[in-house]
């Protein structure tokens, strides 16, 4: 337990990916400070509570994005920050009230506060692929994207990708304020998030999966995915491995959402998926995203296939599904 005397913060505890990290995290012996938007809601925070080592290591504290100083005395004393907590909405009528200020703003007011903290000795925060990908350069089966790729904001905005420029902008406002403030910053950088829930409500990453499932025709994109355990492991092995540093991208690969309906109509036979496209146009091309960063942290990462069945099976399990 090489966490055994350690304190470390997670914001945005109660979210899937956080979820995972803080189990992990406790399982590894750290104490963790986790921040929530309201720590007396059951159905936000029994799933957390429940955790192995949670009563005796784990403390819910308060703390809103938008508030600079309002995390100023969870992260003070802390080892580490995980810093997870930033809205995943895929559709919004007003962006910058909705993604962009919470992520931009909330980013920058979790660094401050560690930049206060002498005792934090390194940051993880959760970025996305959406900060790579989105530009103008070509991809298709051949062309490899990297760490050293960045998304364009203005192509963000042309495209109305509001999600993608919010955690495009805060990832590069986070570089500038952590380069500045002589901070070690670790970013992780997954593409879609599948697998496994502890939270008992589907969020954004899964519900994508929910509507092929209910029968809705899928979209017309290619994206990478990857498992939420093999995300928040890279999460801790990113915190942990002295020698981490930079951006990880993270998927186990990159598939058009026709394969995704293939593989789930392969494990569930008898459920409706739609073998339609929502368009009528030509597939858009998958490409690839390198793993050679990402297995220095020790990833190896879960096939497709398995994460699928285990969100499907998590659905079912949290009465999500009935089938």
């Amino acid at each position: 337990m090489s966490g055994e005397g350690k304190v470390v913060c997670v914001t945005g505890a109660a979210g899937f990916i956080a979820s995972w990290i803080v189990k992990f995290l406790l399982q590894r012996g750290y104490t963790v400070r986790g921040t929530v938007r309201d720590p007396s809601n059951p159905k936000k925070v029994d799933h957390l509570r429940k955790l192995d080592g949670a009563k005796e290591r784990l403390q819910l504290f308060k703390a809103d994005l938008l508030e600079e100083g309002s995390f100023d005395s969870v992260v003070e004393g802390c080892d580490g920050v995980f810093h997870t907590a930033s809205p995943v909405r895929f559709v919004v009528n007003f962006p910058q009230a909705e993604l962009i200020d919470p992520a931009l703003k909330g980013t920058l007011n979790v660094l401050k506060s560690c930049a206060k903290s002498p005792s934090v000795k390194r940051v993880i925060l959760t970025s996305s692929v959406s900060a790579v990908v989105f530009n103008t350069r070509p991809k298709n089966p051949e062309v490899v994207v990297d760490e050293t790729w960045f998304s364009d904001p203005d192509f963000c905005r042309e495209s109305k990708l509001w999600y993608t420029l919010s955690k495009t902008l805060a990832e590069a406002a986070a570089w500038k304020f952590a380069n500045e403030n002589n901070i070690d910053m670790v970013v992780i950088n997954p593409t879609m998030v599948v697998g496994s829930l502890l939270q008992p409500e589907v969020n954004e990453s899964v519900e994508p999966i929910l509507r092929l499932i209910n029968g809705i025709p899928f979209p017309n994109k290619a994206f990478g995915w990857v498992d939420v355990k093999d995300v928040a492991h890279a999460h801790v092995n990113a915190y942990e491995i002295a020698s981490a540093s930079g951006r990880y991208c993270l998927a186990d690969r990159v598939v058009h959402y026709s394969e995704i309906a293939r593989i789930l109509r392969d494990l569930y036979p008898k459920l409706q998926i739609s073998d339609k496209c929502e368009d009528d146009g030509s597939y858009m091309l998958p490409y690839q995203i390198s793993k050679e960063k990402a297995k220095s942290l020790g990833i190896e990462f879960t096939p497709l296939e398995v994460s699928l069945k285990e969100t499907v099976e998590s659905f079912r399990e949290k009465k999500i599904l009935d089938f």
